[in-house]
């Protein structure tokens, strides 16, 4: 059996033309292709043409079909426009001759301006607080076994994930929080870290739905999957560090719900906001 390849080499796309890329798969077992890992690859191709002197400062993305994880993804990119300030890219993800991703990113010239954010939290150090398998360990089923597993990124949970609150039969909660970083060291090039974060922001997101309704993926009571996803970099930082990844829901309806996160640095900057909206289907018991 292949050896899964990690987040470096999911990143490192194959160069087929000027504005063509190639994205390889994985290799780990999945019925469909991970979300954030298909915006992660965009980002990086999207990047590849902008000029260095300049940083991703949005991204907005839409997933239009479930992706094939047995075959690349090949990702062409539209040169928008490239202004004096900002610089905007199209990229479309294809498979099988059809577009299953679409992604909007804009890059910017770094400049000076008004400043303000939220605090931080006050939330206990990550070095004091168990894995996210260690959590799942007592409960078990699907989501024990997706950590369980040494991939891309590392969680440890400060509040009870979906899965533990369901398990003990108690009630949701409105915020969620975990501390999160990749398992591998990364190189010193930001577009990786601000792409490693894309990956990651995808993976517990829309839990931040279940969670208020003490719900989750495997309990087969809901079925959904990830509509679109907005991000906006607000400062460099480091995805192989350690980062504060705070999530709620302030909507549901419609089999939709919408989340939104916020990702800050143990020092307390604020360095990512994301928004996402997911299907989502309650199933008869």
């Amino acid at each position: 059996m292949t050896e899964p390849l990690g987040l470096v080499a999911v990143l490192d796309l194959e160069r087929i033309e000027l504005d063509v890329f190639r994205g390889h798969q994985p290799g780990d077992e999945r019925q469909r292709v991970f979300g954030g890992q298909v915006a992660a690859q965009a980002l990086v191709a999207a990047g590849r043409t902008v000029d260095a002197d300049r940083a991703v400062h949005s991204l907005h993305a839409y997933f239009l079909r479930p992706g094939d994880p047995s075959v690349p993804i090949v990702y062409t990119v539209d040169r928008i426009r490239d202004g004096r300030s900002f610089t905007t890219r199209r990229v479309v993800g294809i498979q099988h001759g059809k577009a299953i991703f679409n992604l909007q990113a804009s890059f910017a010239v770094p400049e000076e301006g008004l400043e303000h954010q939220d605090p931080l939290p006050q939330v206990p150090p990550p070095d004091d607080l168990p894995t996210m398998e260690e959590v799942l360990r007592p409960v078990g089923g699907p989501a024990h076994a997706w950590w369980d597993r040494v991939g891309p990124i590392e969680a440890r949970p400060i509040t009870e994930p979906a899965q533990v609150v369901r398990a003990r039969g108690g009630e949701g909660h409105e915020v969620s929080r975990l501390w999160m970083r990749t398992t591998e060291p990364l190189p010193d090039d930001p577009l990786v870290h601000v792409c490693a974060a894309a990956f990651a922001s995808d993976m517990t997101l829309l839990d931040a739905v279940l969670v208020r309704h003490a719900m989750t993926w495997d309990d087969d009571l809901a079925a959904g999957a990830s509509l679109d996803h907005a991000m906006w970099f607000h400062a460099p930082f480091r995805a192989d560090q350690w980062f504060l990844y705070e999530q709620q829901s302030g909507w549901a309806g419609g089999a939709r719900g919408l989340a939104r996160g916020v990702i800050s640095t143990p020092d307390g900057r604020r360095v990512v906001s994301v928004v996402q909206e997911g299907l989502l289907r309650v199933r008869q018991p």
